[in-house]
């Protein structure tokens, strides 16, 4: 009866459910799928490899089996703050692949190649192209003030009164409402677009807008997406002034990241960003370490290696 049911396959990430948030309980695995056990014992079950991001608040307990098994089936364990501050994230969904990464790395090293990344992610991300004879760093200088000129265009929208991009991690409730709003809003946004990054094989910490940091790369990616999602549902809840915004701006991403078809657009959106470097991804060779799912070419996209 076995061999009449067709093999099982990875979820591709783009099919999957973006985030999932989980506190109070332990996460665990049960009959090969993800298991949250809460204090009074009752179970509830996660579908294995249907969550791209699962987000551990406080209180949370993690088995051994259930990173493995999050390893294995492509899901990002992200462990963050009661308001959403990211702490620390364990697991690589698929992992990272040696081709993509030098592919990735020969791209950001080379100032002329880097160069060309650059101008994509800022006409995808703008809708027109940069200004030509342009270095990096004037191309992020004249990012960030667009950028400070759609936060305040944004905000002005939505009636929200607003004075400027300011946070303190260590502090929560020092910020302000739209600045917590959009803190919350921001690290929804990183998490799955972490998960979409390691599970097409790349890596996060090389960046070509953002250097130096152990995301640089998440950050370019997801500034790509941000104000076409996360940004006006920021500065919308913020407008009502809501007991819980934090709350609120969580399921509305949710809800943002389905309606958008988020997670379909990522991996392919990476591949268009590196491809105007207009260099060949460097040939496959004997001894390089595969997946740890391999797939058959006929699934489909790299977001399938999960």
């Amino acid at each position: 009866m076995a061999d009449l049911l067709p093999p099982l396959k990875p979820i591709p990430i783009k099919d999957r459910l973006s985030i999932l948030y989980i506190e109070y309980g332990h996460l665990d695995v049960l009959d090969g799928a993800f298991v949250v056990v809460d204090k009074t014992g009752v179970r509830t079950h996660i579908p294995v490899g249907g969550v791209a991001c699962l987000m551990l608040e406080p209180g949370t307990r993690v088995s051994h089996a259930a990173c493995a098994l999050a390893a294995r089936v492509g899901t990002l364990l992200v462990w963050i703050g009661e308001a959403g501050v990211r702490l620390y994230s364990a697991g690589q969904p698929g992992g990272a692949r040696s081709d993509k990464l030098l592919y990735q790395a020969r791209l950001a090293l080379e100032d002329g190649l880097r160069l060309k990344v650059v101008r994509k992610m800022y006409a995808l991300r703008f809708g027109e192209e940069p200004p030509q004879r342009r270095s990096v760093e004037q191309l992020r200088g004249i990012e960030g003030a667009r950028v400070r000129e759609t936060y305040k265009r944004i905000a002005a929208k939505y009636g929200v009164e607003w004075k400027a991009r300011n946070y303190d991690t260590s502090d929560w409730d020092k910020g302000d409402l739209p600045n917590r709003c959009l803190s919350s809003a921001t690290a929804c946004l990183y998490g799955v677009t972490e998960a979409a990054v390691l599970a097409a094989g790349y890596a996060p910490a090389i960046g070509f807008i953002h250097t130096g940091k152990p995301l640089s790369f998440v950050y370019d990616v997801a500034d790509v997406y941000k104000f076409d999602t996360v940004v006006p549902l920021a500065f919308r809840i913020a407008a009502r002034h809501p007991a819980n915004p934090e709350q609120q701006v969580r399921l509305a991403c949710r809800d943002v990241f389905r309606e958008s078809r988020l997670l379909e657009r990522i991996i392919p959106g990476i591949e268009a960003m590196l491809a105007a470097g207009e260099i060949e991804p460097p040939e496959r060779f004997d001894e390089q370490v595969g997946p740890a799912i391999p797939n058959p070419e006929s699934i489909g996209d790299a977001g399938h290696r999960s």
